[in-house]
């Protein structure tokens, strides 16, 4: 009878276990990982008070030292924790910390592996995480940002070809116009361009004469802008109206960018026979219209276009000004202080020193601003200003911490955005947000701000 009774007792003992180990291995498949963990928690718990008490002599009879049947340990089920002992809730926290979440946690305990510590889980966890990241941003990088050296050679070499016969028409056509020496400038010349090589700025340097121009700086105008310029008509009463070939571009005693380039765009579109040239050069060439700058779109391959800004620019002293209007109208008048130069050399300068990845984090955010719409209103001059900033804050840059230095990147537009001022590198008094409105701000704001718990979702949009 006795050993009956024993063999029933093992049986049953072992019906039980058996049932928590299937609970144990199918939780996942029923709950997903977060309900597996919270039921394994408890049911480990459960079984290891179990088995702790049926390995103890089957006789009831027999006491522990404490005076109290072993098989009694049992009665905290269903009770507050406090009723733990030392060592029961010292195991019960380590299976939480150690509980594994994926498909291994349910392989038999003879084959797996033993965890690691809950410090070095952690560490593998991070760097899986930023390996992870740092793959994804170079497979971006290779797959929907860089574009190809040849796509490059070929765009140049339609911008140059182009920039050559409208040097030498307006040389022949206006011999009087005072002009420098014309030159192609933007990121596609300086190799930052990302997904296609489809735009560059021509500048068109205007010659004009120091005695009788002068910069005023926007900040110390009525219309307290700094950034911006006015290009005031100097000694009237010595040198009349007419003494220089740009009085003619003149409004209200100033020089109007406008005006610049509506008269060049007179010359540009309406007096060169662009079909003729295209045909000569083999591109299809044609002035953009309408628009607010003037912008030629030059097809040089069956599938891919150009666009060249015709930027006039004046040079007085150490300024550099655009005629690359505000975008609101009344700041018509003014003319933009150019920063790009600076700001560009500064970037790449910094990136040769070190080797570091600067511009291809540069890269790889003007990528996601293009292919993002809510952030196409962020522009290589402001992405560039705040990697600038990054730069004071911190020194490696090195290609394993591209990762590093995007999410970063990003945290870092999210609270100038918040903030709704983005101070220039170059003039910090220049605030580069000044031109978007309130809900433009928010908009980005928003939307990066909801990325920065999973920031690849910002990689998906290019694939």
């Amino acid at each position: 009878m006795a050993g009956a009774g024993e063999r029933k007792g093992k049986k049953d003992d072992n019906g039980i276990g058996t049932a928590i180990d299937f609970v144990l291995s199918n939780a996942r498949l029923v709950l997903g990982v977060g309900g597996a963990a919270m039921l394994g928690i408890a049911t480990l718990a459960v079984k290891r008070m179990y088995d702790r008490a049926i390995s103890a002599p089957a006789s009831p009879s027999h006491s522990s030292s404490s005076g109290k049947r072993s098989w009694e340990e049992p009665s905290w089920l269903g009770s507050s924790t406090r009723l733990l002992n030392k060592d029961m809730k010292t195991s019960v926290s380590r299976s939480l910390q150690t509980l594994p979440t994926d498909s291994s946690a349910f392989e038999p305990e003879s084959v797996r592996p033993k965890p690691p510590s809950r410090k070095s889980q952690s560490d593998l966890k991070k760097a899986r995480l930023k390996l992870s990241l740092q793959e994804k941003l170079f497979s971006y990088y290779k797959k929907h940002v860089a574009i190809p050296p040849a796509e490059q050679s070929c765009a140049k070499q339609a911008a140059m070809d182009i920039c050559a016969e409208l040097r030498n028409f307006i040389h022949n056509k206006f011999p009087d116009m005072p002009l420098k020496e014309m030159h192609l400038s933007g990121s596609l010349y300086d190799d930052l361009q990302v997904v296609r090589a489809d735009h560059i700025q021509l500048i068109v340097p205007l010659l004009v004469e120091n005695n009788l121009w002068s910069c005023v700086p926007g900040e110390e105008t009525i219309l307290s802008l700094p950034g911006f310029c006015l290009l005031r008509r100097e000694n009237i009463e010595y040198f009349p109206r007419g003494t220089s070939y740009w009085d003619r571009c003149v409004v209200g005693g100033y020089l109007c960018p406008k005006t610049v380039v509506a008269t060049f765009e007179k010359v540009v579109a309406g007096s060169i026979n662009w079909p003729a040239i295209g045909s000569m050069l083999g591109y299809v060439i044609r002035p953009v219209v309408p628009s607010e700058s003037l912008i030629l779109e030059v097809q040089y391959e069956e599938d891919r276009k150009l666009f060249i800004d015709f930027l006039p620019m004046i040079a007085l002293g150490e300024r550099l000004a655009v005629a690359k209007s505000h975008r609101l109208e009344r700041y018509g008048n003014m003319w933009r202080l150019s920063q790009r130069g600076a700001e560009t050399a500064a970037l790449i300068g910094r990136d040769q020193q070190d080797s570091g990845c600067r511009c291809l984090c540069l890269k790889l955010l003007k990528a996601i601003c293009r292919y993002n719409l809510p952030l196409s209103h962020l522009t290589a001059s402001h992405l560039t200003n705040i990697l600038l900033h990054i730069c004071q804050k911190e020194d490696d840059w090195s290609q394993g911490f591209l990762a590093d230095r995007f999410l970063q990147s990003l945290r870092e537009i999210v609270g100038y955005l918040e903030k709704g001022e983005l101070p220039s590198a170059v003039d910090p008094k220049v605030n580069l947000f000044s031109e978007l409105t309130p809900d433009e701000v928010d908009e980005m704001g928003y939307f990066l701000y909801c990325s920065l718990s999973e920031p690849e979702v910002l990689l998906r949009t290019g694939e």
